[in-house]
């Protein structure tokens, strides 16, 4: 099986099962009434099964994408940062303007 293979299915599988502790603590501290809800219907195990399932997807993405985020690149090859090329820099340029080239406002009077 090629690694990058093995590394999902590792983390996803690490990702559902906190995200099955997390359901437990939820169901466990009682939060929002949740497990008087669940153990009060005759279908509360679908209720947890879909709590756990959409837990597990969300915590098995962050977990993956944690895992591929600390995967370390190692780039000896001489020093970073690129070409360092010279900007132009424009010399400021003066320009001659009139007194009655003066700009009017709405009403057609000189400012």
């Amino acid at each position: 099986m090629p690694k990058l293979i093995r590394l999902y299915i590792t983390h996803v599988a690490i990702g559902f099962g906190i995200a099955g502790c997390f359901v437990a603590m939820l169901l466990y501290f009682n939060i929002a009434n949740l497990w008087h809800l669940v153990s009060g219907s005759d279908i509360g195990w679908l209720a947890v099964l879909i709590l756990w399932l959409a837990n597990g997807v969300v915590f098995a993405g962050v977990q993956f994408a944690i895992a591929v985020m600390r995967m370390k690149d190692d780039d000896d090859e001489g020093p970073r940062g690129g070409h360092r090329q010279r900007i132009m820099q424009p010399e400021p340029q003066v320009i001659p303007v009139r007194a009655d080239m003066r700009p009017r406002n709405a009403f057609g009077h000189q400012r």
